[in-house]
């Protein structure tokens, strides 16, 4: 897939891997459509890339102002022809421990950016993406789709879920838009606001800029899976001893 001339959707465009995902996505030649809760980083971005960002002030927490999004976003930008769901929370949550309402109000907004907000983006867009002559849904998960660990339950079920999800959409692609690749790009643990003091010592984080290098090499290439760093072997791992990559993953 050739990237230049396109014009591409990237949530959480505004910082961390979205952030590069955005200024390689230029370096390219393409055109990106941020999305973003801070428009502060959003007028950032377009101070960078001039008119190759066109930003966009969404909350992907509150579902509402997802769909309505959502539903405008091709009369706005018709050009479309790519999303990348890069959107993602993550909060480390205790059920045994602290003020169980405060932790619901938490893990709804989890579940809406992480989940919600990519299967309603899929649902909206994909009607216009079929029409294109080739077209990709790029949606981000992780490792820990594949083996979750304790802290962050929550992040890790709606990655899984993602990752289903993405599945089951290619497979409807695959036999009514083959045009359209839907691509999962599990992500290793990568240097950004969001892991900021978490990780076991001497597990080396990737860059923002690797990650997101690795997933547009991964969409040129037509690849429906994209390994980016160390995910590759934990793959593997829970392939062939399960029980081995759970107990690595669990405290990670």
């Amino acid at each position: 897939m050739e990237i230049a001339g396109r014009t591409v959707l990237v949530t959480g465009g505004a910082r961390g891997v979205g952030r590069e995902l955005t200024r390689q996505l230029v370096d390219l030649g393409a055109t990106v459509v941020a999305v973003g809760r801070d428009q502060a980083r959003l007028d950032a971005l377009v101070a960078e890339h001039g008119n190759r960002v066109r930003p966009h002030v969404v909350d992907l927490a509150d579902p509402v102002a997802t769909a309505e999004f959502a539903d405008r976003l091709v009369e706005w930008h018709p050009e479309l022809s790519v999303v990348i769901n890069n959107a993602g929370i993550q909060s480390l949550t205790d059920f045994l421990d602290g003020d169980p309402v405060a932790t619901r109000a938490t893990v709804r907004a989890e579940i809406a950016v992480n989940l919600d907000a990519v299967v309603t983006l899929c649902g909206a867009l994909l009607p216009h993406l079929r029409e294109q002559e080739s077209a990709a849904i790029v949606n981000v998960t992780t490792g820990l789709a594949l083996a979750p660990k304790a802290t962050a339950p929550v992040y890790c079920a709606t990655k899984s879920a993602v990752r289903t999800f993405t599945r089951a959409l290619g497979y409807q692609c695959r036999t009514g838009a083959p045009h359209v690749r839907v691509v999962d790009a599990v992500f290793p643990l990568v240097d950004t606001d969001m892991t900021r003091g978490r990780g076991k010592a001497g597990i080396k984080k990737i860059s923002a800029a690797e990650a997101a290098a690795a997933v547009l090499a991964g969409v040129r290439r037509d690849r429906a899976v994209v390994h980016v760093g160390a995910t590759s072997l934990l793959a593997g791992i829970m392939r062939v001893a399960p029980g081995l990559g759970y107990r690595i993953m669990r405290d990670s």
